[in-house]
């Protein structure tokens, strides 16, 4: 894929690289949405893609534990509440490998404002939040978003969907694609740099 940007969740229990791990028919889809973005002298900006089922259990538990909001990440919802409020699942379809966490970005890395909830250095177009900012304002149809956010946001689904992926309407940057080869099946390899 020419020119995308990737920061996987490096760190995590099965996470030993900044690796983008996707099923062939994912990555081929994913490779076609990068190009006719390029056109438009655009980028994807890649999160997240397989997740190992390890990694998943793991941030359940952390869940689990509960805790106070946090303005970053959750602000007005307790950890404790975030399996059931759909912001993180016990079963997630990242590990499947067709599923991406993703934005759109200028080719020229220019960016916007930094959010106040969620990751703070994407450097991606305006979304209204950040990518993983557990909060109803990042369900995708969220109004009223301020700027070009919601332009944003339809231009993302739009592209994503003309590349055969559907959207998870909770969050803006969550996609699969729709006809995903392991439907049924999760996968628990660690994401590696070889």
């Amino acid at each position: 894929m020419p020119a995308a940007k990737i920061s996987c969740i490096a760190g995590a229990n099965g996470y030993d690289a900044p690796v983008c791990i996707l099923t062939r028919q994912a990555a081929e889809a994913l490779s076609s949405v990068q190009k006719a973005l390029a056109s438009e002298t655009l980028t994807l900006v890649v999160f997240d893609c397989y997740r190992p089922a390890r990694a998943v259990t793991d941030m359940s538990e952390w869940t689990r534990k509960g805790g106070p909001p946090d303005p970053q990440w959750y602000p007005a919802v307790k950890r404790s509440d975030l399996i059931a409020k759909g912001y993180i699942g016990e079963l997630s379809t990242h590990s499947r490998g067709s599923t991406i966490d993703v934005a759109i970005a200028h080719a020229d890395r220019e960016s916007a404002p930094k959010p106040a909830c969620g990751a703070p250095d994407a450097d991606t177009l305006d979304f209204g939040t950040g990518f993983d900012c557990f909060d109803p304002t990042s369900e995708t149809t969220h109004r009223p978003l301020a700027g070009g956010a919601a332009a944003n946001r339809k231009r993302l689904v739009e592209a994503m969907r003309a590349g055969g992926f559907k959207n998870y309407a909770r969050e803006w940057w969550h996609f699969t694609l729709a006809d995903e080869p392991f439907l049924k099946q999760r996968f628990d390899f660690p994401v590696r740099a070889e």
